[in-house]
């Protein structure tokens, strides 16, 4: 597959729109993108994958994952964000550089590796719903796939391997009071409790920062409380985002909040992990000889749901996505082509 033929499918990519869950007419031109280079691609929901060769049980199994979705265009864009227009060496259009300038840069890495023996099993997937992290997306796929040694998570890094990422925790906070007439000066007021775990969630710092994310992070980002002027509050309600480094799990953050809050906390939900490669990986050792800088992303991406060592890594830049007009360099499209195919040529996992 050469580039000209990887930048004429992200155009296709651009035309159609595929916000989550709705990726259907996108997964259909991977599809047949996939037919036409030979290969036999496999369907689940707006999911679509396919092996380089017959699997052997015998090699390990490496996964190559870009998302298909998008989120939807904000009111600030110029440009009709389902117009792909090149100027000069950028490519406009809503997805882009989030995330198809990987899907296309790991697809064409793939069709080149398929033409050669290596030492592992090849899966190319592009999948759906990462997003909004639905369960019609990649983790619909992994029962599928069997059992995965490592993965790179093709998302907007500038080139550079993200061998840390954190997690996120969405807690949804009640401080319980007891109304009363604001004037006789009766009840409890909630929002006079609410304070003192609100102040917790601004100061309070966790035992183990890491070197490549800093702290965990909580952020109150939302209070309501009262219903009019004259009467106390039973209750003050509030969210707290967590976004947790590689060195807790989201079960130890939540254990380690209930020990020290008065008001209740419910987690939206706990399976949006932190997750970590070691330096010392065989891809992360090459990636350094070729002169990458390995980094902690403060982003989530589907790392965040896959039981399984994980990289991030592809063209684009992070600042980039969800923003108005955005767009992706050719030329980084072209050089990650060249450093996926490098970095995966010939590696080796055992």
């Amino acid at each position: 597959m050469r580039i000209e033929r990887a930048i004429s499918l992200l155009k296709q990519m651009i035309a159609t729109p595929s916000p989550s869950r709705e990726e259907g007419r996108v997964a259909d031109i991977i599809e047949a993108e996939l037919r036409a280079l030979g290969f036999e691609p496999q369907r689940k929901g707006n999911n679509v994958w396919a092996a380089a060769w017959a699997f052997d049980e015998n090699k390990p199994t490496i996964l190559l994952d870009g998302h298909i979705d998008t989120v939807k265009p904000n009111s600030a864009w110029v440009r009709n964000p389902y117009e792909a227009v090149v100027e000069d060496d950028r490519l406009y259009g809503l997805g882009s550089n989030d995330d198809g300038g990987s899907v296309v840069a790991l697809l064409t890495a793939f069709t080149r590796l398929a033409k050669t023996e290596q030492s592992y099993n090849l899966i190319f997937l592009a999948s759906a719903e990462e997003e909004v992290t639905g369960v019609g997306g990649v983790r619909a796929v992994l029962p599928e796939l069997g059992d995965i040694d490592f993965a790179i998570v093709g998302e907007p890094t500038s080139l550079q391997p993200a061998v840390a990422e954190r997690g996120l925790l969405v807690l949804d906070c009640v401080a319980y009071g007891k109304s009363g007439h604001a004037a006789r000066n009766e009840g409890e007021n909630a929002i006079y409790k609410s304070l003192q775990d609100i102040e917790w969630f601004r100061t309070y710092q966790f035992a183990k920062p890491s070197p490549l994310l800093g702290g965990v992070k909580m952020s109150v980002t939302g209070i309501e409380a009262g219903t009019q002027h004259n009467v106390v509050p039973a209750e003050c309600r509030f969210v707290v985002d967590v976004r947790v480094n590689e060195c807790y799990t989201n079960q130890e953050v939540l254990e380690e909040i209930y020990r020290n809050v008065k008001c209740d906390v419910t987690p939206r939900s706990t399976h949006l992990n932190s997750s970590s490669l070691s330096v010392e990986h065989p891809a992360v050792r090459r990636l350094v000889a070729m002169d990458r800088e390995p980094f902690g992303s403060p982003t989530l991406s589907n790392q965040a749901v896959m039981p399984f060592p994980t990289l991030k890594f592809g063209p684009g830049d992070s600042a980039r996505s969800h923003t108005a007009d955005e767009y992706i360099l050719l030329s980084e499209i072209e050089q990650a082509v060249e450093l996926y195919s490098a970095l995966l040529d010939g590696l080796k996992l055992r």
